[in-house]
């Protein structure tokens, strides 16, 4: 110890502390502090639940009512033209068995409509599970809380796409 005390890397006033140091926070001092439940909807009366996929990205905004979904102020057909991103879209809300319990509103933006209804979907599971926390073991199962990570591989410099490269000449 007396040779530590003459090293330039350390601190003095470390190895003289005090031995009356504060002692760790209270634990039960914490658990009685007041926490904003995640699951009570804001002034308007709405959930919100975020999702992303690719490019694009959700904002999900659901209520109880009367089974409306709209997706950035036009109708789910009108939106989505291809029955499996509809059919995506709608899935957690079947899975629950509440798809005329809600009424749902997205705002979309970026992505094509493949990512887009990945992301309505993510984003419609975390509102519900907000909504309702018991229901996670049905929207888990149905693997709808699971965000798809995969996003496109940058381009490359050098090279005309992520992997491809220009066409080689031996002469």
């Amino acid at each position: 110890m007396a040779d530590m005390e003459n090293t330039p890397l350390i601190d003095p006033n470390i190895l003289n502390k005090p031995k009356d140091v504060v002692a760790p926070a209270d634990s039960s001092a914490i658990a009685k502090m007041p926490s904003k439940s995640s699951t009570a909807p804001d002034k308007g009366g709405y959930v919100w639940g975020t999702g992303r996929r690719k490019t694009s990205v959700a904002r999900v905004r659901i209520k109880a009512g009367g089974g409306e979904l709209k997706i950035n102020d036009r109708k789910l057909d009108a939106y989505f033209t291809q029955p499996q991103d509809r059919k995506s879209v709608l899935a957690p809300l079947k899975a629950l068995n509440v798809l005329s319990s809600f009424d749902v509103f997205i705002n979309q933006k970026g992505g094509g409509t493949t990512g887009q209804a990945g992301a309505a979907m993510l984003g419609i599971a975390r509102a519900l599970l907000r909504y309702e926390p018991a229901w996670i073991a049905v929207l888990r199962d149905g693997d709808y809380l699971t965000r798809d990570s995969r996003m496109v591989e940058r381009k490359k410099p050098g090279r005309s796409g992520a992997r491809r490269r220009f066409q080689f000449s031996k002469r």
